[in-house]
C-alpha cells in the first residue's frame, strides 16, 4: 500500500481544501495517510512555511499548494 504524507498546520485554508481532495481519492484508491503538523517543528517550518500544503507520495513530493484529484488518482495507480 502506498503512503501519502500531508504537511499542514492549523488555520491553513488551502490545506483544508487539499485534504478534502485527498480524502475523496482515498475512498476510491486506498492508501496510508499521515498528517504532519509543521507547527513547532523548526526544520519543517523553515522548509514548508510558505508552501503548505505539501504532499509526498512514498517519500517523493508530488503536490505543493494545491492537490489535483485526477493527478493524485493517476499517481496512486
Amino acid at each position: 500500500m502506498k503512503t501519502v504524507h500531508f504537511y499542514t498546520k492549523p488555520g491553513c485554508h488551502l490545506c483544508e481544501l487539499a485534504l478534502e481532495v485527498v480524502e475523496r481519492v482515498r475512498v476510491v484508491v486506498p492508501f496510508s495517510l499521515e498528517l504532519i503538523d509543521i507547527t513547532g517543528e523548526r526544520e519543517l517550518e523553515e522548509r514548508y512555511r510558505y508552501d503548505i500544503p505539501v504532499v509526498l507520495l512514498d517519500g517523493r513530493e508530488v503536490f505543493r499548494h494545491h492537490v489535483y484529484e485526477e493527478d493524485l488518482v493517476r499517481l496512486l495507480d
